[in-house]
């Protein structure tokens, strides 16, 4: 299942409640659309997205559930739960939370691995920083993502997909190593295997129309000003 997605680009179909592309039907043409063009694999949230999908295309699927909780920052793949559920699909990859953060009903992340492998399915780590993509290796992960990095009071704030933290995990873990998060443009995904990067996934810039629009609005708004 790694070999598939070797250097390749998995595309993330997604679109919450409150978006307008909300629907298990439309995302799984989404998905139909990124392996037409080239995508290695999906990354999906929901169980119906996920069976959606599964029907449409033959790619490889990493699976998630967001799913809010009142006692903890954590909401993706948060509890047992929610990988209960997702293991009654056929997502060869469950991603979870794996940042230093409390997770709901106090549950160990190492407890949720173990889930996973007993399934026989592939666990990924969606990690903040180094230290977090440390402790995965030591809890079992077979794989790391940078889903989180920018987004979590560790890792601070910011705009740019971190390569940095792509070239220290795959120099100093033996971990694959997938770049996701904040990447925009088709020049970050070579930046991205140049720093050491397994896979990457990209996606709002691909899956959200209504992000893309806004980008564009904005630089014409930005040269009807200097006009």
């Amino acid at each position: 299942m790694l070999e598939k997605l070797a250097q390749g680009l998995i595309v993330s179909c997604q679109a919450l409640e409150n978006e307008p592309l909300h629907s298990s039907y439309i995302m799984s043409r989404m998905a139909v659309a990124a392996e037409m063009g080239g995508a290695a694999g999906i990354r999906a949230n929901s169980v119906a997205d996920i069976n959606a999908i599964k029907q449409a295309t033959s790619l490889p699927l990493i699976g998630i559930i967001k799913r809010d909780y009142p006692d903890s920052e954590i909401y993706i793949t948060a509890t047992a739960k929610e990988v209960q559920e997702l293991l009654t699909t056929d997502a060869e990859i469950i991603a979870l939370d794996a940042t230093d953060r409390v997770r709901p009903h106090q549950e160990k992340t190492v407890d949720l691995v173990e889930m996973i492998h007993e399934a026989n399915k592939l666990a990924m780590a969606d990690i903040s920083t180094f230290a977090e993509a440390k402790q995965a290796e030591a809890d079992g992960f077979d794989m790391v993502s940078t889903t989180l990095s920018g987004y979590t009071a560790a890792s601070g704030s910011h705009e740019a997909p971190d390569f940095e933290l792509v070239k220290r995990i795959k120099a100093e873990l033996g971990l694959p190593v997938i770049l996701e998060g904040h990447v925009s443009e088709p020049a970050h995904v070579a930046e991205a295997l140049q720093a050491g990067a397994y896979a990457v996934v990209v996606g709002s810039i691909i899956t959200r129309p209504q992000l893309i629009t806004q980008r564009y609005v904005a630089a014409l708004e930005e040269a009807k000003e200097s006009l």
